[in-house]
């Protein structure tokens, strides 16, 4: 059996509770003895984090505490595997740099419809956009036999560094309403090696409809076993 660490909470937009427990009994059928926890001070818990294979973390715009994020770094370094989806990982500890880098990219925005359009709903930032494929990466193992594919959701724009190993990229459009004046494009899906440990995100999951699409349900279970010790 292997240890699976489940650490969810934030923002509840992103239905940290529903969409952890989506994955939960993939990673049973798959080994893992689950543990959940709904805080980061499990991270300041050096002896347990020693023996987890896997964290699988969802916590959005929250913050955490020194102790806390040096246990986690250290358990990555020392090759437990951190994985996880949207701001459940790439927008989570803003007070912290050096998270920021461990992970290897930040939410910056996710543009939305015209103003013209909004209802005041999640909804508003809803846009159809297609998650690229890297021709380089297709027969990694996290995207193998998977093409490019459309969405209608947050479209994350990312802060990233070239350290990433990038499987697939998303491009903002150019729209009459917005201020850039050029495409853009930002990592969509990633993994990252830190220290022993691997990292694995996925900008896609904004809620639990999302994350049962095929495609993205099936990277996200690739991404979590690859991501493994």
């Amino acid at each position: 059996m292997k240890n699976a660490l489940v650490v969810r909470g934030g923002w509840d937009g992103h239905q940290p509770v529903e969409a952890t427990n989506l994955f939960i009994p993939f990673l049973e059928a798959n080994g893992f003895t689950v543990r959940v926890e709904e805080s980061t001070a499990v991270y300041a818990d050096t002896d347990y984090l020693a023996t987890v294979d896997l964290i699988v973390q969802c916590n959005t715009m929250t913050t955490i505490e020194k102790e806390e994020f040096e246990g986690l770094r250290g358990a990555v370094e020392a090759g437990t595997g951190l994985a996880g989806w949207h701001g459940g990982i790439a927008d989570s500890y803003r007070n912290n740099a050096d998270y920021l880098q461990l992970i290897g990219g930040q939410f910056a925005c996710h543009p939305g419809k015209h103003e013209d359009e909004r209802i005041g709903e999640q909804s508003d930032n809803y846009v159809p956009h297609t998650v690229n494929i890297l021709p380089e990466q297709r027969e990694h193992p996290i995207v193998a036999g998977i093409e490019d594919f459309e969405l209608t959701t947050e479209q994350y724009w990312v802060l990233a560094d070239d350290y990433n190993d990038v499987l697939a990229t998303t491009t903002q459009a150019v729209r009459p309403w917005d201020a850039w004046n050029r495409p853009v494009t930002s990592p969509a899906i990633w993994t990252r090696q830190w220290g022993r440990g691997r990292i694995f995100v996925s900008t896609p999951g904004h809620r639990v409809e999302v994350l049962q699409d095929a495609n993205v349900k099936t990277i996200i279970e690739r991404g979590l076993l690859w991501a493994s010790r």
